[in-house]
């Protein structure tokens, strides 16, 4: 499904040569929930952005579905992101002038295509994280909790095989990231796509398949919870 081999990150800060990544490789299949963690500042989101097509690594190579991503120019890799891949970040990024019906079909709108069918299908998907009744409220109008149910309903938009999550809960109090723990977790089992949600909660290892911990730019430690079906 999603393979990353050798991959590193350098960046140039002054006279100064920084290595956020050092040579990480690692294979997540189809239908799998992945948890990355670590200390901030490991690299954590850097590689997140590099699975997730957002950046490029200096070194080493990114397969999905057997392509390989890095040999895509810019204006095919987005067209590759809008169709395959989901975002989750830790603020939502809605556009405060839409409501969080348009919101939700922004993926759609991207794609060029006649985004008025899709009406239905976003009116589920909100549905299902539980605004049905909240589809003409704009941003402001919605609690941070309710916010990042509606980013998560974009993110699951276009179908995408991959949902990438930086730490979906970093902005919400307690009760407001059990709920949306829960609500990812029931969307992860319905629609088997693979998760890989970068964040410092211990409650996404619950019912993850895998884990790893990131420290100083490699994979520390690895371990599987639970074998993906």
């Amino acid at each position: 499904m999603l393979q990353a081999e050798q991959i590193t990150k350098s960046y140039r800060s002054g006279p100064e040569t920084v290595e956020v990544l050092k040579g990480i490789s690692l294979r997540i299949r189809r239908g799998e929930m992945l948890i990355i963690m670590g200390p901030s500042g490991v690299g954590k989101s850097t590689l997140l952005n590099i699975l997730g097509t957002l950046d490029r690594p200096t070194t080493g190579t990114v397969k999905i579905d057997g392509r390989e991503v890095n040999q895509m120019d810019e204006e095919q890799l987005a067209r590759f992101r809008n169709q395959n891949i989901g975002f989750i970040f830790q603020f939502h990024y809605l556009l405060p002038e839409f409501t969080a019906l348009e919101n939700v079909l922004i993926p759609r709108m991207i794609r060029g295509r006649d985004w008025k069918k899709d009406i239905p299908r976003a009116k589920t998907l909100l549905q299902e994280v539980g605004l049905g009744e909240r589809l003409d409220h704009r941003p402001s109008e919605l609690s941070g909790g309710e916010q990042q149910r509606v980013a998560v309903a974009r993110a699951l938009m276009n179908q995408p095989a991959i949902i990438l999550a930086d730490e979906p809960t970093g902005d919400l109090d307690r009760k407001n990231s059990e709920l949306l723990y829960e609500l990812m977790i029931s969307l992860q089992e319905k629609y088997g796509q693979t998760f890989v949600i970068v964040t410092h909660n211990e409650m996404f290892t619950r019912r993850a398949h895998r884990v790893i911990h990131l420290w100083d730019g490699q994979i520390a430690e690895e371990k599987v919870l639970r074998p993906v079906e």
